[in-house]
């Protein structure tokens, strides 16, 4: 690790970071490939017409995602709210610039009891009400006795399933039997690929994922779905204030050239890429340190996967009592070092993610989880 690259945040006064935990918002999210970051540099030499750009990079993005068209955003949750907004006011004009106030708009989105969450108020930001549909065993009835005259859209969380959920499929007919887009929330569901193709698939009016996961900026996201949705959906993002002179809510979700290039070069990559290759590259990581591990006694190690491959790594399941100090302590005292290490920790184990863990780290990494497991 050279100190020039850790001097880069220093200088500023930062703790530099090695991420051992995943496609974290709070750390920055992803690392884009060498392929992609030189798609960032070649797109700075030269400027865009940004609404060109939109319109062109959107129907690379939807013929790869299956669905009708497509459009670039600051994130998965900018998608939602635009989404939200769209399902409210459409294309129309004067209630794209009454929002966020929805006074005679349809302005409510149900979601069922059962997948409320952190980020559906993403979907309110614009003016938009949730309503609950059923409890913590909500049935398709439920669901469908929500809607009502002022039913702007139904929310759905992927992947779904589960007890109590109903199914993205049944939500879908209902919907549609009632004229009621849905809005999928998919943000990290990019793998396997045809889990990421299944939503605009399935026929699910917008569909928003997050960018990070398969290889963008953190700050990127992608909504597809529905032509007329995602073209209205464009008046009321931050070109369409631009360039259609729509005083819309989305103007503060402005776009970097660079950032939209990103998404179709990472995009590009992650349909392309021999994903085969990708999770073995996982495992050897995970073994890599798991090997440096051997000998630290009250200790044991076991690879682990997931099927999205994106918390792929290794747990390390410590006996609190016998090494004098809990999983989430040792955690504690790693986020403290400098470079700080990041890594999930609780309940007696550490759960080390190896997706965004370049071979330099995994060295310093079981150093330091010996040092810590060993003090």
């Amino acid at each position: 690790m050279s100190s020039d690259t850790l001097n880069v945040y220093r200088d500023l006064g930062v703790k530099p970071v090695i991420n051992a935990m995943g496609f974290m918002t709070v750390y920055g999210g992803s690392r884009p490939s060498p392929g992609v970051q030189a798609a960032m540099n070649h797109a700075s030499r030269y400027f865009a017409d940004m609404e060109d750009l939109l319109k062109k990079t959107g129907d690379i993005i939807a013929d790869l995602l299956g669905g009708e068209a497509a459009l670039v955003t600051p994130g998965c949750a900018a998608a939602l709210a635009l989404s939200s907004a769209t399902c409210m006011a459409g294309d129309d004009p004067d209630k794209i610039q009454q929002l966020p106030d929805t006074t005679g708009m349809k302005n409510e989105i149900i979601i069922q009891k059962s997948q409320r969450y952190h980020y559906d108020r993403c979907i309110t930001v614009f003016g938009a009400k949730m309503i609950e549909a059923g409890d913590e065993q909500t049935t398709a009835a439920q669901v469908e006795s929500a809607i009502n005259e002022k039913t702007a859209a139904i929310h759905y969380v992927a992947p779904g399933g589960g007890p109590g959920v109903v199914s993205l499929e049944e939500v879908i007919r209902i919907a549609h039997s009632h004229d009621v887009p849905v809005i999928v929330d998919a943000a990290s569901q990019v793998y396997p690929l045809d889990q990421m193709r299944r939503y605009p698939e399935a026929g699910a009016d917008m569909i928003g994922y997050g960018a990070k996961y398969f290889g963008a900026c953190n700050s990127t996201g992608v909504l597809c779905g529905r032509k007329d949705l995602v073209d209205a959906a464009f008046v009321h993002s931050f070109i369409g204030y631009e360039t259609q002179l729509s005083r819309s809510v989305g103007r503060p979700l402005k776009l970097d050239r660079q950032e939209i290039v990103a998404v179709v070069a990472a995009l590009r990559e992650w349909f392309s890429m021999d994903h085969a290759a990708r999770i073995a590259e996982h495992g050897w990581k995970a073994r890599a340190i798991q090997d440096a591990l051997d000998g630290v006694p009250h200790i044991t190690c076991q690879p682990v996967s997931d099927e999205r491959t994106l918390g792929n790594g290794l747990v390390v399941n410590v006996d609190e009592e016998a090494v004098g100090k809990t999983a989430s302590a040792v955690a504690a005292a790693l986020l403290d070092g400098d470079p700080s290490i990041v890594l999930h920790g609780g309940n007696g184990s550490l759960h080390v993610a190896v997706s965004n863990l370049i071979e330099d780290d995994l060295q310093v990494v079981a150093d330091r989880l010996r040092e810590e497991l060993t003090a």
